[in-house]
């Protein structure tokens, strides 16, 4: 297992300087920074070996395709899928949940019919529904959440029915860090034949994620948030879901044959959901990013991130007058959200970037979790496997002036 320092070292950005101070980035949950070993990957891919895939039968074409379907294979083997006909890139995890709120609600949903989603929703797993939920008629149902922020589960057994068609739950709120018990939600609509989209944007980073242990039935994430690339993202879905759905684009490299007038056909999975040219060198960059994370010890990382979390959440509530913490659930993700009485979120968070710490201010794309609590805005700051002690101490301190100058 390598050191802290060492691990740091492996992320160039980290020694920057912002505003004359030595950067403090504690912004992973919008979007995480990246190695070393990443960012020569996709420069080396641009400088030596850039040509399409799966159309090409020249070197750099067939070399290039070979590290592409390599990458699918690492994806395959982080979430335990069965298969790699069951991992589909996608430009990310927004792309991969409209890819199944498309598809799906093309060939499941009716007016009249029910989709269910939790209170805590990133937009990108709610806002795919409710147009689903318009163009078809059906209902979208919402499963709320407590003052701690735990989702209510036992308010779900009444919510499913038999004209609930599909249920779509984030593995860890960006916001609360809440991570519903996703084992007994899917148990329970798939008591019911309720097929489960999983948002595995903030939980795969965090907790090891082995969706045949799981049951779902789809699961979405994001490279950028898992130490990869921007543009990349991957939509697991089990074999026969996505044998059965129709392809939610059409083009090049998603076909089997195309003849005219309407004769065209399909390729095999996964390339059905490819369609056009792919974000390869995206691809074979997260491939880098999980071969990094694979020679981390995942469960020091996972301890380091929680005591981290513990000693931001304790020292802001010691020394800062007026702040509240949102999302107090045992086991939740290393994301702390506050506010400080008499303050906008926005002066906080410009106040301590002078200071050289990076924290996100805003509704963080979740504006029903502002609403529950009668809000327009909440601070963020959030962990990764790189952050340290010191840097926690120095975020307090700078939330703490910010506060102590705008009272």
């Amino acid at each position: 297992m390598k050191s802290l320092d060492l691990i740091r070292s492996d992320f160039p950005i980290l020694s920057s300087r912002v505003n004359g101070k030595p950067l403090v980035y504690l912004d992973s949950a919008a979007t995480a920074q990246k190695p070393e070993v990443v960012i020569r990957t996709v420069d080396e891919l641009h400088r030596t070996m850039n040509a399409n895939i799966h159309r090409g039968i020249h070197t750099m074409a067939e070399e290039t395709t070979v590290r592409y379907e390599e990458a699918r294979e690492r994806v395959r083997r982080l979430l335990n899928a069965g298969s790699t006909r069951e991992v589909v890139f996608t430009s990310g995890a927004t792309q991969g949940i409209n890819l199944v709120a498309s598809s799906f609600g093309e060939r499941y949903i009716q007016a009249g019919d029910n989709i269910l989603i939790t209170e805590m929703e990133h937009h990108s797993n709610l806002v795919p529904w409710q147009l689903v939920a318009q163009r078809k008629g059906a209902e979208l149902r919402v499963v709320p959440f407590d003052e701690a922020g735990a989702v209510r589960l036992d308010l779900l057994p009444g919510l499913l029915d038999e004209r609930t068609r599909i249920v779509a739950v984030t593995q860890a709120s960006n916001v609360l860090g809440t991570m519903p018990d996703l084992k007994r939600i899917i148990d329970l609509a798939h008591a019911q034949g309720i097929p489960v989209l999983v948002d595995g944007c903030q939980g795969v980073v965090h907790t090891q994620t082995d969706v045949q242990e799981l049951d779902c039935d789809f699961y979405a994430f994001s490279g950028h948030k898992l130490y990869g690339p921007t543009g990349i993202g991957v939509l697991y879905g089990k074999e026969r879901w996505l044998e059965a759905l129709p392809p939610y684009m059409g083009g090049g490299d998603m076909v089997g044959t195309v003849t005219l007038p309407t004769g065209t056909t399909f390729a095999e999975l996964p390339l059905k959901f490819e369609a056009g040219t792919m974000n390869y060198i995206g691809a074979i960059g997260l491939g880098a990013a999980i071969d990094y994370l694979d020679g981390l010890d995942f469960a020091v990382i996972q301890a380091h991130e929680q005591a981290l979390l513990v000693q931001a959440t304790e020292q802001l509530q010691a020394r800062v007058e007026g702040l509240r913490i949102y999302g107090t659930t045992a086991g939740k993700s290393p994301i702390v959200s506050f506010t400080v009485a008499g303050t906008h979120p926005a002066d906080i968070g410009m106040i301590v970037d002078k200071l050289g710490v990076a924290i996100r201010t805003g509704t963080h794309c979740a504006e029903p979790v502002m609403t529950h609590y009668g809000l327009t805005a909440m601070c963020r700051l959030s962990i990764g496997l790189y952050n340290t002690a010191e840097e926690i101490d120095l975020a307090v301190a700078a939330v703490e002036r910010a506060a102590t100058m705008l009272r």
